[in-house]
């Protein structure tokens, strides 16, 4: 009786149409690359909206936090009966200026910070006959502008 190896029992891989034996899986290169080009092209289109969803986004905050400031810089004046002067600023909430004070009236210094970055903006009296006026000006840290360089005031 002959002797039969492994080498002879194993069956030949079979051919497929395209070249490719069986035992060998993946994608081609061409394959690839158009799934690449089809994922640039989403990228390309959903980028802008996230952009402008993010400075949207910090204008609210900023507009958010303006009303914090105002509410902090009104127990303020509760606790001590005038408003901060325009000299004072914003650093009143923070800093003992009284035997009434009973502060801080915000937590620490990052409060009165803006999303762009730059510390809001405070004076006493403020525009048209308020009391006092809490303000950014936006990301360029302009007067002025529209979109996510506007001013954001607290009246």
């Amino acid at each position: 009786m002959p002797v039969t190896t492994m080498q002879d029992r194993r069956t030949p891989p079979e051919t497929r149409q395209d070249g490719r034996n069986e035992n060998q899986a993946g994608f081609s290169l061409v394959e690839l690359l158009v799934v690449l080009a089809i994922i640039g092209m989403i990228a390309t289109m959903v980028t802008p909206q996230v952009l402008g969803y993010l400075g949207r986004a910090k204008g609210e905050t900023a507009r958010i936090q303006v009303k914090n400031i105002a509410q902090a810089v009104e127990l303020y004046y509760l606790d001590l009966g005038a408003y901060p002067t325009t000299q004072q600023g914003l650093q009143a909430l923070l800093q003992p200026s009284g035997p009434s004070w009973r502060g801080p009236y915000v937590r620490d210094a990052r409060g009165l910070t803006d999303p762009w970055g730059h510390t809001y903006l405070y004076r006493s009296p403020g525009a048209g006959g308020t009391p006092f006026e809490v303000y950014s000006l936006g990301a360029d840290g302009k007067p002025g502008g529209n979109g996510d360089q506007a001013d954001v005031a607290s009246n």
